[in-house]
């Protein structure tokens, strides 16, 4: 904002249309979650404001946007590609493929219309009954993703290195299903160490009165945080912190 009343009162009416051209570019970039171009049109908006014109709010092809790639921008040119392979040959995978890049930017509501698309085309495929299942999982809607994840687990049990049985574990654990929720966690556990396995796994057993395995758990979490590279570390760190909030109380 105090770039917009800086430019009105050096600049005249220039100065202040630039700077109500920077603003919807800003807001833009926030509603997009841009949060890089958020922290570029903050820092020097006088390029970036026009650089992000031309390469994000326009998604264009000029010259500007050659050579170099920004935060989101490939998500946007696959999203460009998959939408006009689903004009042209609208098959199951290019949908579900387009639901899976809805599903990572957590735009749910796109990601399941993505995904019943698949469906409707191709009801048996493995990555999109999965996926799909993971969706209503995230929309509060566990009862529609039980039959989904447990077909897939059923399939495939180590289907996409555990993720998929660990979202069935939290979809028992959100129906009140304990028992089977901490059935399938040990199971995601003994092929794997997911900080988020091993933290839902030692809600449950406190739950469950069983003290000693939920301490071991959360401290095999504390402690493999410290050794972690930096990427998984900022990926678990919701998990530490819950694993440090519960280790006191057990």
């Amino acid at each position: 904002m105090a770039f917009l009343f800086e430019s009105i009162g050096i600049f005249g009416l220039g100065g202040a249309l630039f700077g109500i051209f920077w603003l919807v570019m800003l807001v833009d970039a926030v509603e997009r979650r841009e949060w890089m171009w958020v922290a570029f049109l903050i820092i020097f908006p006088p390029l970036n404001t026009i650089l992000y014109f031309f390469m994000v709010y326009r998604d264009g092809n000029s010259s500007l946007s050659r050579g170099f790639e920004f935060p989101g921008s490939f998500d946007r040119k696959r999203i460009k590609e998959l939408q006009a392979q689903i004009h042209n040959l609208d098959n199951a995978h290019h949908h579900s493929q387009l639901g899976d890049i809805y599903f990572q930017q957590g735009k749910l509501d796109k990601a399941e219309a993505c995904y019943k698309a698949a469906m409707e085309r191709d009801a048996t495929d493995v990555e999109t009954r999965a996926h799909y299942g993971q969706c209503l999982l995230r929309l509060k809607r566990p009862q529609e993703a039980l039959p989904l994840l447990e077909g897939v687990c059923a399939e495939v049990p180590k289907h996409d290195y555990g993720h998929t049985r660990m979202a069935l574990a939290e979809t028992y654990a959100v129906l009140g299903r304990p028992a089977e929720a901490i059935r399938e966690f040990e199971q995601v556990l003994q092929s794997n160490s997911y900080a988020r396995a091993r933290v839902q796994l030692a809600e449950l057993y406190v739950a469950a009165n069983r003290l000693p395995e939920a301490r071991g758990l959360l401290v095999e979490v504390l402690e493999d945080s410290a050794h972690v590279p930096g990427f998984q570390r900022k990926r678990d760190r919701v998990w530490v912190r819950r694993a440090k909030k519960l280790v006191g109380k057990v």
